[in-house]
């Protein structure tokens, strides 16, 4: 170890660093982010500051901004993008299984890094003995072991190194099967999953998954089956639609529910319309509705019948004169 000079003075011109060995409350920062050429200064701060916070806090613009002064919302944001433009940020939104949307912050320190979860940093590997070195000639370099004088006290021998304990090989992960394929909608959830899938056609912001459109096809199926034309629906869920929309599965799941008409009333029952009841060709006197064959009644054919009887040119035949075609 060099000796320390106090009376030295440091140099007239240039950066002097006076540092300590830091053991707690320290993060290590590459240079490739604390000398990028292309970030600004408020970018390489927010991302200084970002890597010194621990694992699963927030760190949306508005949280930033309570943790930075003298930077605004909107210079915030500005950073964040220089910084996922230059790869040390990542930002994702993933959707809950409750429909909400949740807002995911990785921070690389070096980009293209791994994206996957930190590793630990496996144990060294014991380091290989040098070569033994040939004897320098006499006269040259210092004296050899055999000419130094010996030590008054012997040594102890040096305790061998410990050799590390072998890192064990990780598993390699099995392959992920391919998720089975959904089984076919049934024939009468059809026509309400091609008019919930049509709806984004009308408006962008209700795009559904296939997953929220079979589980919204049987509400829209009851609509249907109680008298609602498909149009009306359509224009029923997509009426007054907030501006800042975030879970359109949730709204329209609402609207199915709380805005579902009530049945068609029940038609009227049809009366049985009587058939037309046939009347005399003489005194136009209705029949009996037994009757089902046209032709004179019983008074007609005797005031005919005793009609004949008095003309001499008939016949006196009994049948000839009851029948009601003789004229």
């Amino acid at each position: 170890m060099a000796s320390v000079h106090p009376n030295a003075r440091p140099p007239a011109h240039g950066l002097v660093h006076r540092n300590v060995r830091l053991t707690s409350r320290y993060v290590v920062i590459s240079n490739d982010l604390a000398q990028h050429p292309d970030l600004t200064v408020p970018a390489i701060g927010l991302a200084v500051v970002i890597q010194s916070l621990p694992a699963g806090i927030s760190v949306g613009i508005k949280a930033l901004a309570l943790r930075t002064k003298g930077l605004s919302e909107m210079r915030i944001a500005a950073a964040l993008r220089e910084l996922e433009a230059a790869g040390f940020l990542r930002r994702t939104r993933e959707r809950q299984p409750d429909g909400r949307f949740v807002q995911y912050t990785v921070s690389y320190n070096r980009p293209g890094a791994d994206p996957g979860a930190v590793r630990e940093t496996p144990a060294p590997r014991e380091r290989r003995q040098p070569p033994a070195q040939e004897p320098p000639a006499a006269g040259d370099g210092p004296p050899t072991p055999a000419e130094e004088p010996p030590d008054p006290a012997p040594k102890r021998p040096s305790p061998a190194p410990s050799r590390p304990s072998p890192v064990p090989e990780r598993p390699s992960p099995a392959p992920k099967r391919p998720s089975p394929a959904p089984d076919p909608l049934p024939e009468a959830s059809r026509p309400a999953a091609a008019l919930l899938a049509g709806l984004r056609a009308h408006e962008p912001r209700l795009l559904l998954s296939e997953r929220d459109v079979r589980r919204l096809a049987p509400g829209v199926t009851a609509w249907l089956e109680r008298g609602a034309h498909p149009d009306a629906v359509s224009r029923t869920l997509r009426a007054d639609l907030p501006p800042d929309l975030a879970n359109p599965y949730g709204l329209l799941a609402y609207r199915l529910e709380v805005l579902l008409p009530p049945p068609l009333p029940a038609p009227p029952p049809v009366r049985a319309v009587p058939a037309p009841r046939l009347v005399c060709d003489g005194c136009e006197r209705p029949f009996p509705a037994s009757v089902t064959t046209p032709g004179r009644c019983l008074d007609c054919r005797a005031e005919e019948a005793a009609t004949l009887a008095l003309d001499p040119h008939v016949a006196l035949d009994p049948l000839v004169a009851l029948d009601p075609h003789v004229a």
